[in-house]
Parts: C-alpha cells; sequence; structure tokens
C-alpha cells in the first residue's frame, strides 16, 4: 500500500497500448452538473453528498476512469503478449519511488500463463516493471543477473523453489505447484506489490484458491528490485493469520487471508489484510509482531455487510484512507426502479461494477468515516503519488463479472490502468476519481 520513499502511501494514455479499442470502450465525460467548489476560495473541489441509504452505490459516470482521466501503461510485452497485443493483468499495481535522487516507477499485477484464459487454476508467478516516467517507456525489470536465460522480469515464482537452500528459502512448501485429477496443475499467485521501506525491496503477495495454503505472505530482495528475493521467516510455514472457514477446492484448515498489503510510515511496517484486520510487522521485518488474534480496523459496516477484499490503507493530508473493495449489485426497488447497492450476494442481484470504496480517519486504526464511492469500476486499486506529486489510482477493469465481463468488452478488460484522483481538501478530506469539472491534463 504505502512507502514513505513514494511520498504517497500504499497499490495507459488510452493511447499507449493498442489503446484505439480502450479508449473506445470506456465513457466520455458526462453532462451532469459539476462539483461545486470549497468555500475556501476554489482550490478544492466539494464532496458529493452521500447517496441515501448507507451502502447505496454511486454510479455516476463521473467517478469513471474515463478517457480524459485515465490511461493504460504501455507495458512492454513478453512474448506470450505478443498475439494478444497487450499486457493482461488483474490487480494492477503502480507505484513511484525515489532512489538515488531519481524517480523509479514500478508495474505488477496478476497474471497469466498462455494458454489459459484466467490466471488459474495456475500462474508462473510475478512479474515486474520499471520506467522513469508514469508515460514509460516501460520495461521489464533486468532479472538477467540473478538467473540468466530465464524469462526476463519474472522476480519470484513456484518453479523457484529448486533456489531453496539452507538458512535461504525462496519457496516454501505450501507455495509449490501440486496436481490434482480435478483441475490438473495447481497453484497461484495473486495481487503482488511491491514496496521499498528501509532502503530495501520487498514484494507482498497471496497465493489464491487452487494452492495448497490460500493466503499473503512476504518476499525480501538480498538485491535491487530485481531481486533475488527470499520468503521471510513468518512465511515459512504457512500464510498470514488464523485459518479461517473452509473454502472450496482447498483441504479444510488451508485457507487463510487473502491479499495481503503493506503500509510503512517513518520506520515502521504493518502488514494489512482483506479481512478487516492488521498488525505490526517486527522491527527486523521476519515476521508479524502478532501471529494470531490479529486486531481489527474500526469501520462503519454496511448493513448486511458484503464480501470485501483488496483492503489498504494510505495517508493524505494527515489522514488515513482505508480502501476497499466491493461489488456493486443491481436488484429492482419498491419503485420498479433499478437499485444500485453494495449488497451481499443473494437472489435478484447482478453484479455490475467492481468498486473502490473508502474510508478515512484520523488514526490507523480507527474510528472510520462512513464510507463512499472512490471510484467506479476501479476496485482491487492502489493509490501513489507521481513525481510530480499528483495522486493516482489503479484500476483493471474485472472480467470475470459484471460491466467488463460483457462479450461487448472483455477484451478491453483485465489491464494495467491508471486513473488520475482529486482531494476535496482538509475540510472535505475525500479522494474520488477525478470529476470532468476540474479539467486537469493527464500525465506529467
Amino acid at each position: 500500500m504505502t512507502s514513505t520513499d513514494s511520498g504517497f502511501h500504499r497499490r495507459t494514455l488510452l493511447a499507449g497500448m493498442a489503446g484505439l479499442g480502450a479508449a473506445a470502450a470506456l465513457p466520455t465525460a458526462t453532462a451532469q452538473a459539476a462539483p461545486t467548489r470549497a468555500a475556501s476560495g476554489g482550490r478544492h473541489p466539494s464532496n458529493w453528498p452521500d447517496p441515501e441509504p448507507y451502502g447505496t452505490a454511486d454510479t455516476r459516470l463521473d467517478l469513471w476512469p474515463r478517457a480524459d482521466n485515465s490511461f493504460v501503461l504501455p507495458l512492454e510485452l513478453r512474448p506470450r503478449d505478443e498475439e494478444f497485443g497487450r499486457v493482461w493483468m488483474r490487480d494492477t499495481y503502480v507505484n513511484c519511488f525515489r532512489v538515488g535522487g531519481c524517480p523509479v516507477y514500478v508495474a505488477t499485477g496478476t497474471t497469466r500463463v498462455p494458454g489459459l484464459d484466467a490466471a488459474a487454476p495456475w500462474n508462473d508467478g510475478i512479474f515486474v516493471w520499471v520506467a522513469h516516467s508514469i508515460k514509460g517507456p516501460w520495461r521489464l525489470v533486468d532479472t538477467t543477473g540473478v538467473r540468466p536465460g530465464a524469462e526476463r522480469g519474472k522476480v519470484w515464482s513456484p518453479e523457484f523453489a529448486g533456489e531453496n537452500r539452507s538458512g535461504r528459502t525462496v519457496v516454501a512448501p505450501w507455495q509449490e505447484y501440486w496436481h490434482d485429477d480435478q483441475f490438473g496443475k495447481r497453484g497461484e499467485v495473486w495481487a503482488p506489490e511491491v514496496h521499498r521501506f528501509r532502503d530495501t525491496w520487498y514484494i507482498v503477495a497471496c497465493m489464491g484458491t487452487h494452492s495448497r495454503k490460500v493466503g499473503s505472505f512476504l518476499l525480501v530482495s538480498d538485491g535491487g528490485i530485481e531481486g533475488p528475493y527470499r520468503l521471510i521467516e513468518g512465511s515459512l510455514d504457512k500464510p498470514f493469520g488464523d485459518a479461517l472457514p473452509d473454502a472450496p477446492y482447498i483441504d479444510p484448515g488451508a485457507r487463510f487471508h487473502i491479499d495481503g498489503s503493506m503500509y510503512t510510515e517513518g520506520d515502521d511496517a504493518w502488514l494489512v489484510l482483506h479481512n478487516n484486520l492488521y498488525a505490526k510487522f517486527r522491527d527486523d521485518m521476519e515476521d508479524i509482531v502478532l501471529t494470531t488474534n490479529l486486531p481489527a480496523f474500526q469501520q462503519q459496516p454496511y448493513t448486511p455487510e458484503p464480501y470485501l477484499e483488496g483492503a489498504y490503507v494510505c495517508k493524505h493530508g494527515g489522514k488515513y484512507y482505508l480502501l476497499q473493495s466491493a461489488w456493486d449489485r443491481t436488484s429492482t426497488a419498491a419503485d420498479d426502479s433499478i437499485r444500485y447497492a453494495y449488497d451481499a450476494a443473494a437472489p435478484g442481484r447482478t453484479q455490475y461494477h467492481y468498486d473502490a470504496i473508502a474510508a478515512v480517519a484520523d488514526h490507523f486504526e480507527g474510528p472510520y468515516s462512513r464510507r463512499w464511492t472512490l471510484g467506479v469500476g476501479a476496485g482491487h486499486n492502489n493509490i501513489f503519488a507521481d513525481a510530480g506529486g499528483r495522486l493516482w489510482a489503479t484500476f483493471f477493469r474485472n472480467p470475470n463479472f459484471g460491466y467488463w465481463a460483457d462479450p461487448a468488452r472483455i477484451a478491453d478488460a483485465a489491464v494495467p490502468g491508471v486513473v488520475r484522483l482529486e482531494w476535496t481538501g482538509p475540510q472535505g478530506n475525500r479522494l474520488y476519481v477525478q470529476r470532468p469539472s476540474r479539467g486537469h491534463a493527464i500525465g506529467e
């Protein structure tokens, strides 16, 4: 989620990648009423009134990533990407760090192997791209010095289990590939994030649903951003936290907390988990301080509370922002109109958009305010500041369900996208996808 090296805490122009099709798929700016200016001399936009009742989704096109406020990063293609024409990516993560006085932009995410249409039941690891400008050129990180002859840009994979040595584990037994009669080859890594903390590179990621154990772990580099990476001590035997109730595809007791993220401030670092939990890392970063009964963020849940994921914390303007991902589901209201809300799954409710929702607090642990819609279809993202201090969020357009799963749009789903954000200032203390009335240009 964040890093003190980046200037902002935490997780392209549609002209970048084969971009004309993607540009056509995005909505244009709407003709809705512009948000009013803040009372402080027009320096900040104002908050929008919250839809009622609490839990109603804000679906205005002003909150979508659009052609005027977003773009898809033109990431260097791997041989596997040539036929498709771009990098297929979920859970897109981008950040900007200052290393040796120069900005270093980093991108990563969940990718798939050739021959599969999803990142499951297995994929082949974590790839990282770097650039000196958000607009690129974006190149695969040079891993040839770590693994000569191996696929460039791949910094970690279950296939690296052969590199384990006494006292140095790269891949734990619970992360290795395995096989069964139902799925064949199994084991995938999800939602990686790259962080720079105390001049050291870290990657927090998650083994996915078809793995021997499902949950989050932390890697630390013995060198640069290219690695080589190893597991920290606290990730050797199992994912972080306590085991959760059983889930499909895995053995009883093998499901833990997914979508792990990292928040850093000063010399301290915290693990953030999507099940509303957090834990401080030990000073040596080899484990979390509490390994069981982790504390929970103080939130204002919806009624009923839906399944949330992709949680992370960032800090801006002296406030802490807790971001999570929720499905906006449609249903029929009493007056026969369409109701949009962050509901739990139930008959008559249809997944529409995978949104980013946010809440704000004075303290890391909370209590957090009521949530609001930060971005439509921008769920499972991260926020970062570019080299000029401008705020961005990532998005990927969920290809599994809802709006972007439509056959007419699926070709433009699963992208490494970024969208400009706006802050409503110290009075409003909200972050939104940049709304049309602000009129900023994209890029640096």
